[in-house]
């Protein structure tokens, strides 16, 4: 910002920077420079309100209510108009370093609410300023398009074939219209591809007079026409197919095919998942991460949240553990039984946009103990091969090489962890989610149920999540920073985590346990909107500052420099935390935490 230039100042302070011209400079006329010492209160509580709106040059303001610290303002920051709105003073302020302020008039601040914009910045709630700060954060120098309609990528209208006919005249209509699939009438319809002929035919030694409701996949799975294209790259990256019928008004108007979504962007999610089936060894493993950082750069400056984001992410990294399982089978031979690799942390959670330390497991069937030589090598390579694919080694040790054993054993663990009320194994464990294998992982979630009928272990998991508090104020001297995961994000994770259980949810994603808390009566809407917002916020501050990171050649952190936001950002922050400590009190109630 200009240092010298008061009204230049203000131009690029928000929401300032985003009035018309003639609008802002018609107030600047009236704008004043003043200086206040430290120790100088501009305002008590139930006294007379502020006159002015302060833009903070050079010093900080504490805001305090009943003598404790609500707020500490600094640099590039706002405050006074809650007294030119509500024509209260509702807080005290105080001076705690040497102020030098610009203020606009009352009066002139009054005129300037005739912008929409401008008044919607003062008047938003928590909730919905942290949105905001989301649609108007930085981004990055290459974008997808994450918004456009399904129906837009399709190119032609979907072709039909009648139910009694033959793979050789799907295969004659494929090739006359040049198209790789053809739907198939019937109750319900189905759809045959190119690679059915391939796999399901030819490879089978079957002949053109094949009938076509031989080899058909019925039911279709759909998406709607006005679907937004990330939720298309999540539908292909589910199903694990590459057509996807669209629908219109109960209609099939057409098929969106994996190549028509990679065309969207070089970046994007089928991207990466066509690298992935195209690995052809161990040696071709590395550069992995890079190209999931370079896909969620794309999304994040397309306008996907990091939630979104960790959500597709998770899915390609489930790709290519199905990938290392099927090569580490090939090496050593075909499993004895049924088994299932476990992802726990925010893996578990499919909240990882950037490829953080291996959280994993492996659960076999019972009586499949004799064979414990085979799962450990089993673990051992994949474990291996995710290291060398980008995904480091976990610090703790959890991992599927350590952390493996049979389904009984498992759910011994679960018990255990509810009866013995050991929440910090919880933040492990009740995050899992199955990647691969063909193991039912049923008993587990059974087991984790019970947490919902153990009050107690509710309340030592709530405490738990409790203790750890983001910072009471943030302060801008020098290289201060701030953890974003652990004095934010984590707080976040780990009281949804009790809320979900609580509610009996099988959710594992933050937001989703913060939906079913609220379906389930245990939030307000309130509540659960702004923490969801505060969530969406920091995951998408530290995805930025990692990909910054990452694009400078430093090795990404969750630790942030107060000094590297720009005051907007530092606001929000500060309204994240806010919201994360309101909320933490209101636990403390319900869970009844100061029983301890």
């Amino acid at each position: 910002m200009n240092a010298v230039d008061p009204v230049a100042y203000v131009r690029e302070t928000p929401p300032f920077d985003a009035l018309p011209q003639a609008l802002f400079d018609g107030a600047m006329g009236a704008l004043e420079i003043a200086f206040y010492p430290a120790g100088t209160w501009l305002v008590r509580a139930g006294g007379r309100p502020l006159e002015h709106l302060y833009v903070i040059r050079r010093g900080t303001v504490r805001l305090e209510r009943a003598g404790q610290t609500v707020l500490v303002l600094e640099r590039g920051e706002i405050f006074g108009y809650t007294s030119l709105i509500t024509r209260q003073a509702t807080l005290d302020v105080l001076v705690e370093e040497d102020l030098l302020a610009y203020l606009l008039p009352g009066a002139e601040f009054q005129r300037l609410r005739a912008d929409a914009a401008f008044a919607g910045h003062f008047a938003a709630g928590l909730a919905e300023r942290l949105e905001r700060a989301l649609a108007h954060s930085p981004v990055v120098t290459f974008q997808a398009d994450v918004s456009q309609e399904a129906l837009r990528l399709v190119r032609r209208p979907a072709a039909w074939v009648e139910a009694n006919a033959t793979v050789g005249e799907a295969a004659r209509l494929m090739r006359a219209e040049r198209i790789s699939s053809v739907l198939v009438r019937g109750e319900p319809p189905g759809i045959v591809t190119d690679r059915d002929l391939t796999h399901r035919v030819l490879a089978e030694g079957l002949g053109p007079d094949t009938p076509v409701a031989r080899v058909v996949t019925a039911p279709l799975r759909t998406l709607p026409a006005g679907a937004p294209t990330y939720e298309a790259w999540a539908a292909i990256l589910d199903a694990g197919v590459r057509h996807l019928p669209v629908v219109r008004g109960g209609e099939i108007v057409g098929v969106l095919t994996s190549t028509d979504l990679l065309k969207t962007s070089a970046h994007g999610p089928v991207a990466v998942l066509r690298r992935v089936e195209r690995l052809t060894g161990r040696e071709s493993l590395p550069g992995y991460a890079g190209k999931v950082a370079e896909m969620s750069a794309a999304l994040l400056g397309g306008g996907l949240d990091a939630a979104a984001i960790g959500g597709l992410v998770a899915r390609l990294n489930g790709a290519l553990v199905a990938r290392l399982l099927a090569w580490a089978e090939a090496d050593l031979g075909p499993a004895p039984g049924p088994y299932a690799w476990l992802a726990f942390g925010s893996e578990g959670r499919a909240e990882q946009a950037l490829l953080t330390d291996q959280d994993n497991g492996l659960v076999h069937a019972d009586g499949e103990g004799g064979r414990e030589a085979y799962w450990r090598s089993l673990a051992e390579r994949v474990n291996a091969d995710l290291e060398a694919a980008g995904f480091p080694p976990c610090p703790h040790g959890h991992m599927a090489r350590s952390e493996l054993g049979s389904l009984q054993q498992w759910k011994h663990r679960f018990d255990a962890c509810i009866d013995e009320r050991r929440p910090l194994a919880a933040t492990l464990l009740f995050d899992f989610r199955k990647v691969a294998g063909a193991l039912s992982t049923e008993p587990l979630e059974a087991a984790m149920g019970r947490a919902a009928r153990n009050p107690a272990f509710l309340r030592f998991l709530a405490r738990a999540a409790i203790e750890q508090k983001p910072p009471a104020t943030l302060r801008l001297r020098g290289e201060e920073k701030v953890d974003l995961k652990r004095h934010g994000i984590l707080p976040i994770v780990h009281l949804a985590r009790c809320y979900g259980l609580e509610v009996g949810s099988g959710a594992r994603a933050t937001l989703e346990r913060l939906l079913a808390a609220r379906a389930a009566g245990l939030l307000s809407a309130e509540t659960q909107e702004s923490v969801a917002q505060a969530y969406r916020f920091l995951l998408g501050l530290r995805l930025r500052q990692q990909l910054r990171a990452i694009s400078e050649g430093r090795s990404p952190t969750s630790a942030v420099a107060l000094e590297d936001l720009g005051a907007i950002e530092r606001t929000r922050l500060k309204d994240a935390f806010r919201i994360v400590r309101r909320w933490q009190e209101k636990a403390a109630f319900h869970y009844r935490t100061d029983f301890f």
